[in-house]
């Protein structure tokens, strides 16, 4: 069975969440994401602060939809794409 990638915006960065657990809430995980991936040195330095306004201006994307920070991420691949 091949997994479904969805395709990624224009002027994105892809995060690829591998998650061997379901999460409760997609913010912490990532923000730990962010922090550790090498293309997009601004998302890698991040504040909290404009972590949130990513959130609020519905510049974080899955499948295409709006992400909230409160969403629950479940086990296996997610792939979550940041608007620019």
């Amino acid at each position: 069975m091949t997994d479904h990638v969805p395709p990624q915006p224009p002027n994105s960065v892809r995060v690829v969440l591998e998650l061997f657990r379901a999460e409760k809430r997609l913010d912490n995980v990532l923000l730990t994401a962010l922090r550790a991936q090498k293309e997009d040195i601004n998302l890698k330095n991040i504040t909290r602060t404009g972590y949130k306004e990513l959130f609020n201006s519905g510049k974080i994307l899955i499948k295409g939809q709006r992400a909230k920070p409160s969403s629950a991420v479940a086990k296996g691949t997610t792939y979550v794409d940041v608007l620019r």
